[in-house]
């Protein structure tokens, strides 16, 4: 199937769907929607899309919208572009992080059913229209949220889509989900950029931080390098199920704390012995 699809929002997810999709010619044309011009720039020079127009010109020219600006401007976007596109073939989807309030949004619209809430579990640390990258999709698994109340040609496009990068489906309701990313993803992250901030504000001396990180260093704090715009709407729009996580992590670090401090190496050995047991999950 050869759709013309707008894209509104081309920094990586956006930007590497837009590639994923040349490549398996799922795309006939591709119109970007970005208000951010050095991005538009950017995107055009590395041939992310086709043209830009703003975003009601292109929802007239395309048949599917995927709306890939951080979780509070899709929420914006959303309501009036079901406007648009209310009584024809076309289908918005989103590929936020987060869905319980973009669902809420749509759930009182009355073409609720031409919108699809999809989430693509993949990613990086990186951001911006130059960070897209080839493939970021492929053998992923996408979650589609609360898929009864998306008319069944929709929800059988937005599949037919993820699934052009042969990524897995599953199915979850909304609230559910962002419970599960909380624990998941968001924490992860979060704490990410707390390690970033605490090394920062210990360790004055950038050569040290340089010559001492080795690879578990590295790896625990990549993802601080995140965008700041696409991860703070994240963690006020999930509120609820981010400082339910917070406070058990906070919980686990003052066991650790305490078994430290009282020289308790055989509690800490069943502390880690009990971590361990995440390798069997993630093989």
């Amino acid at each position: 199937m050869a759709a013309n699809i707008c894209i509104a929002g081309l920094g990586l997810i956006g930007g590497s769907l837009a590639r994923s999709l040349r490549i398996n010619g799922f795309t006939g044309r591709i119109t970007g929607v970005d208000a951010n011009p050095h991005h538009c720039t950017i995107a055009m020079y590395r041939g992310l899309a086709d043209e830009f127009l703003p975003l009601e010109e292109a929802v007239e020219k395309s048949d599917i919208i995927i709306l890939c600006a951080p979780v509070d401007v899709n929420c914006r976007l959303l309501p009036g572009i079901l406007d648009m596109i209310a009584g024809t073939d076309k289908v918005v989807a989103d590929m936020g992080s987060t869905k319980a309030d973009i669902t809420a949004v749509a759930d009182s619209h009355p073409a609720r059913g031409r919108y699809v809430a999809a989430h693509p579990m993949a990613g990086t640390e990186h951001s911006g229209p130059a960070a897209a990258v080839d493939r970021l999709f492929n053998d992923r698994i996408a979650i589609i949220c609360d898929p009864s109340k998306s008319d069944a040609d929709a929800l059988e496009l937005i599949t037919a889509l993820l699934q052009s990068f042969n990524m897995k489906i599953q199915y979850m309701d909304s609230r559910e989900h962002d419970i599960h990313v909380a624990y998941v993803s968001h924490i992860s992250h979060i704490t990410s950029f707390a390690l970033a901030l605490c090394v920062l504000d210990k360790e004055r001396d950038t050569r040290n931080i340089l010559s001492l990180a080795a690879g578990g260093f590295e790896s625990t704090v990549r993802l601080s390098k995140s965008s700041a715009e696409t991860w703070a709407p994240i963690f006020t729009g999930n509120a609820g199920p981010i400082l339910e996580v917070i406070d058990t992590y906070i919980d686990k670090m003052r066991l650790f704390r305490h078994h430290i401090e009282n020289g308790d190496g055989e509690a800490l050995r069943q502390l880690m012995t009990s971590a361990n047991q995440i390798g069997n999950i993630l093989k």
